[in-house]
């Protein structure tokens, strides 16, 4: 088991694949033989990012997305096909980045969360954690972000204070018990496909 506290702090900006906002990173993984760190490479990317006016999705061939509203309200994406409701806070929507999708936002600005697998290569979870309790987490990588004031987990009997906006990655070989006693967290959970 490997833990490594992400401070808010540290947290670089990247625009977004079609420039009309910018993503806050918080962590993410790139192919290892890549030349660059760039969207061709990306195996991962869990972010937040304020969506403030309606407008288009980036276009991400080959990426599948998970996303859900940290910060106030009323989301709805549309596509030509269907909707994803996000209105309320802290629902999971999954979609691929082939999809068009234009946002409407009902009730002004949010901001959201989100995770970004490569299809094939990894899948992804995301879920919240509101409400004190246990979870199993599998082998892979577990990102706890404190959406919303600190938070507190325990971890194999080890306690760890997690400050707002911030987030404790958990690398794991094996499963593992995670117990949330206080605050509101986002989980992120990445494996490695195979």
């Amino acid at each position: 088991m490997k833990i490594t506290l992400l401070k808010s702090e540290d947290y670089t900006r990247s625009p977004w694949k079609n420039g009309g906002g910018v993503f806050t990173d918080i962590a993410d993984a790139h192919r290892a033989d890549a030349p660059a760190k760039d969207w061709d490479s990306l195996l991962w990317r869990f972010a937040s990012t304020p969506i403030v006016a309606p407008g288009p999705f980036s276009y991400m061939p080959g990426i599948d997305r998970l996303q859900m509203v940290v910060n106030g309200r009323g989301l709805v994406l549309k596509s030509p096909t269907q909707e994803f409701d996000e209105r309320e806070p802290f629902t999971t929507v999954r979609f691929t980045g082939e999809l068009e999708i234009v946002t409407a936002l009902e009730e002004g600005p949010v901001e959201v969360v989100n995770l970004m697998g490569r299809r094939g290569a990894v899948a992804i979870e995301l879920e919240a954690l509101r409400q004190p309790g246990e979870r199993q987490l599998a082998a892979g990588t577990h990102l706890v972000y404190a959406a919303r004031g600190d938070c507190r987990i325990r971890l194999d009997g080890e306690d760890f204070a997690i400050p707002d906006g911030g987030t404790l990655k958990v690398e794991l070989t094996g499963a593992l018990r995670l117990l949330l006693i206080s605050g509101v967290a986002v989980l992120g959970s990445i494996q490695v496909a195979g």
